[in-house]
């Protein structure tokens, strides 16, 4: 009442007060060729206690010649032809004990925690434990809820290994329908947990957390684990095609594509070792992807070279080898065909 009788609207008093005591941005300048803000706020001086509501004045919308008889006219004001209120006119400030700001999440009266995991523990250990602590520590009535990248992982939930499960089966699938067999992609596929097992034995050793980092780096192994052993397979496959024996073929295989594999993976390894080293800004990704990469790349190329032929003829011999039979036959219609009966020709 008194506000709207001294010509002063709420807004105009909280943008009074607001101009005052909290700093404002106006307007941007130019300052040694560099762009500066404009902020207002009153000196320091003349916002610390709560005389400093009698010192700050606003406008208002009743002219000098018509304003009512609460306020204070003149004849001649220096502001023109508005008069200035003190704030302290309609603001009455007191001094009171209460929380510096109060935060509201969902309507309840809520408290934010802003945290980040200890070194070896994964952000869902650590949110596991949070949650732990208002279940069983906390008095009844007192819950718990997630915002930021915490919610958005749990509505992500166990949603990467079921794409890596689906990746590895298209995988699986493409592989089937290009060599037309469900064993040749399963004994390229076999490599696969030695890359993971590298990667794992790595981060262990550097005692980095199971994390969004790891998995990138897991793709990455995956891929070029599998790459290694379909250089083998495919290379095997065509030999026994050729007409020779599972075993000749592998072997054969493994022999001619093993300086090609050494020379991809090891070339690989050391272009992924600046990231092993790097520092600086994201130093931390950097060392996660290239230690789980490099380490998976040992593994799955050393071990992979000796393990991958044993793969093979085991997958092929379990799951039958029906391109061996096709050389037989291959090897049975040879022998028809060059077969000589004439006994002047020694046979």
């Amino acid at each position: 009442m008194q506000a709207g009788a001294l010509g002063l609207s709420v807004s105009d008093v909280y943008t009074a007060i607001q101009l005052m005591l909290a700093p404002v941005y106006v307007n941007n300048f130019i300052y040694e060729d560099r762009v500066k803000r404009v902020m207002v706020q009153a000196d320091a001086a003349y916002r610390m206690d709560t005389d400093a509501l009698s010192h700050i004045y606003t406008p208002s919308s009743l002219s000098t010649g018509t304003t009512s008889s609460t306020s204070t006219s003149s004849t001649s004001s220096p502001y023109g032809p508005y008069n200035m209120i003190p704030l302290s006119s309609v603001v009455h400030s007191t001094w009171n004990m209460a929380a510096p700001s109060l935060t509201r999440y969902n309507g309840y009266p809520a408290i934010e925690i802003v945290g980040d995991s200890n070194k070896g523990y994964s952000t869902g250990q650590a949110m596991a434990t949070l949650q732990g602590i208002v279940s069983n520590d906390l008095p009844h009535g007192f819950g718990a809820d997630w915002t930021g990248q915490s919610y958005q992982e749990l509505l992500a939930g166990n949603s990467a290994t079921l794409l890596m499960i689906l990746s590895i089966f298209i995988v699986f699938l493409c592989l089937s329908a290009l060599y037309e067999s469900w064993s040749i992609p399963v004994a390229v596929l076999l490599v696969v947990p030695l890359g993971l097992l590298g990667m794992v034995v790595a981060s262990m050793l550097r005692g980095f957390p199971n994390d969004m980092y790891f998995k990138i780096g897991m793709v990455t192994v995956i891929g070029l684990a599998a790459k290694n052993a379909i250089l083998i397979v495919e290379f095997a496959v065509e030999q026994q095609a050729e007409g020779k024996t599972l075993f000749e073929a592998v072997v054969t295989a493994a022999r001619l594509r093993l300086r090609p594999i050494l020379m991809t993976s090891m070339a690989f390894i050391l272009g992924v070792l600046p990231l092993v080293t790097s520092t600086g800004a994201g130093a931390n990704s950097r060392h996660e992807i290239g230690t789980g990469v490099i380490g998976g790349m040992l593994f799955a190329t050393f071990l992979g070279l000796l393990l991958i032929p044993v793969f093979y003829v085991a997958v092929r011999r379990t799951l039958g080898d029906k391109m061996d039979e096709a050389t037989h036959k291959l090897a049975r219609q040879d022998h028809q065909q060059t077969f000589d009966s004439d006994p002047r020709r020694g046979h």
